[in-house]
């Protein structure tokens, strides 16, 4: 190797070095910033303003190890966990509560994402449905749902997004182990200014066999406009 080979490659590695090095103060400031923000954002403003004699507030190594024990996936994730694998559903729905439920079948494969800290849901189904028209259309059915548990806000979280729609229904929910119960409620708007609250319950049967059943309020009362019963096949 000659001389001004090494020392291109000396400068290249002090170049990269000097790089990873700035990266790493942005990242560890940006984080300082943005907790910094959460923390004090939590408070009221006159607690802001006036902190009392004695508070202190949480250093830059804390906050970064209060940050990193958040990331870790706990005990909910791996119950989420329990879902993962290929399952075969059968679907009902009502249009109305006085009116013979529609039915279809399909599949959801559900994966783990970034190492076991999220779960993400592809349902395929065929379904008749009412078209534009008001004819009863054959249609494929495509969703797909990202769900966790959120540490910081020890709750589970949810989206949902389907190709029959394009907004995306965000949900928080809690479990009940002595049902083994995940409630979720979520509001989604179907058509504008029809905004609608809706009650999600999954029920655990056994690690093969799990259900769910979706309300929504119209008006002051409470209907049933789902229910699914899964099957596993893998």
């Amino acid at each position: 190797m000659t001389a001004a080979a090494s020392s291109d490659g000396g400068a290249e590695e002090q170049l990269e070095t000097s790089i990873i090095m700035r990266w790493h103060k942005y990242a560890r400031t940006a984080t300082s910033v943005l907790l910094a923000i959460g923390v004090s954002g939590s408070l009221p403003a006159q607690d802001a303003k006036e902190p009392k004699a004695g508070d202190k507030k949480p250093g830059e190594n804390e906050m970064m190890a209060t940050m990193m024990e958040l990331a870790k996936p706990g005990e909910n994730h791996k119950r989420m966990g329990e879902m993962v694998g290929t399952w075969a559903y059968t679907v009902k729905w009502w249009m109305s509560p006085e009116a013979p439920p529609g039915e279809s079948t399909g599949t959801t494969v559900t994966k783990p994402a970034m190492d076991g800290r999220y779960f993400i849901s592809d349902h395929t189904g065929k379904m008749q449905f009412p078209g534009a028209d008001g004819k009863i259309v054959d249609m494929v059915f495509k969703g797909m749902a990202i769900e966790g548990f959120d540490n910081a806000k020890k709750k589970f979280v949810s989206s949902w997004i389907d190709n029959m729609g394009t907004g995306i229904m965000n949900s928080e929910g809690t479990y009940d182990e002595g049902t083994k119960t995940l409630t979720y409620i979520a509001e989604y708007e179907p058509m504008p200014g029809m905004k609608t609250k809706v009650r999600q319950l999954i029920k655990i049967v056994d690690k093969d066999h799990h259900s769910m059943e979706f309300f929504e309020m119209r008006g002051e009362k409470e209907v049933k406009t789902m229910e699914i019963a899964y099957t596993r096949k893998a």
